[in-house]
């Protein structure tokens, strides 16, 4: 196994036409996570990942394991619960302005995860462990089971990369600065957006949010910042890389996770932190291009020869 990764999964709902979701009577079914995300760009990357969740035994429960199944993750460590339902969202498209979203997750099958959920031994066969701030924000439960998971993943020596993922709607700003600075310093790998680390350090310039995540413990930290591409620090090294030009975007939903799904691609192939960003950087520039969470993610044999500008 080249990665595990845990989190919530839900079923959204985008309307076919753009408007207040009050005159929406149309709508695609798709799905939306962070930790599948990244999984299903990693496994079209040609990689071994498994994603570990619970789904309500329901309808759509069993429509997002099929589809992150399908993808090529290992789903065999999902737990479908039958007391607590699969949690579902829906976009609100606007024209010349960013999409809202409106979550409905509350007491779903995911916030019940348990730390015996991810099994110690799945973890011990990895070579990373990816986690993100969006869990530890679901239930006190969930925040046991990203720390459980991280200790698991340290007496195995399975590197554990973190992107914090900051959603302000899911709990107050603070808590989520004090509990994300915490797990920040307990995992090897850092990976957090250019807004995010200011909310999470105070400081400004990404080489001082890099350093302030460094000395809070992070062997590593990647500071992404959307087309200016991203910097990144490690003990030996610290540089800029470059983003890859997007001549149009469609959607920024899930770049992020692309990247990061890019990163470790880099690094499970034994690239320099330099080449593994600058995959990150191409793999997130594919998610623009499309609309979707994970429609855009391409395939290793899409993006083997390095060319100047994705063609599609």
């Amino acid at each position: 196994m080249d990665v595990v990764t845990f989190g919530e999964t839900m079923v959204l709902f985008t309307p076919v036409s753009a408007g207040p979701l009050r005159s929406a009577t149309h709508f695609e079914k798709t799905i939306g996570g962070a930790e599948s995300n990244v999984a299903i760009a990693l496994a079209r990357l040609g990689h071994h990942v498994s994603w570990v969740s619970r789904l309500g035994d329901d309808e759509f429960g069993l429509y997002i394991r099929n589809v992150i199944r399908g993808e090529g993750v290992d789903t065999s460590h999902v737990v479908f619960d039958a007391d607590h339902p699969t949690a579902v969202f829906f976009k609100e498209r606007q024209i010349a302005r960013e999409s809202n979203v409106y979550y409905y997750r509350r007491g779903s099958a995911a916030s019940c995860l348990q730390p015996e959920d991810v099994r110690e031994e799945l973890i011990a066969r990895a070579k990373f462990l990816h986690v993100t701030g969006i869990t530890p924000a679901l239930s006190p439960s969930c925040r046991d089971t990203v720390y459980m998971a991280i200790e698991k993943a340290k007496r195995h020596r399975v590197t554990v990369v973190f992107d914090p993922n900051i959603r302000l709607k899911l709990w107050p700003a603070d808590e989520a600065r004090n509990v994300l600075m915490d797990i920040a310093g307990q995992c090897d790998i850092v990976l957090p957006g250019w807004e995010e680390g200011r909310l999470l350090t105070g400081e400004d310039a990404p080489e001082q949010i890099a350093e302030r995540l460094r000395k809070n413990g992070a062997a590593a930290v990647v500071v992404k910042l959307g087309e200016r591409g991203a910097y990144y620090a490690t003990a030996d090294e610290r540089a800029y890389v470059d983003g890859f030009p997007v001549p149009q975007i469609v959607d920024p939903i899930g770049a992020g996770d692309g990247f990061a799904a890019g990163f470790l691609s880099g690094l499970i192939r034994g690239w320099s932190y330099r080449d593994a960003v600058r995959l990150g950087n191409r793999v997130g520039a594919y998610a623009l291009t499309v609309v979707g969470d994970v429609e855009g993610y391409p395939y290793w044999s899409q993006i083997a020869d390095e060319k100047p500008h994705i063609h599609r």
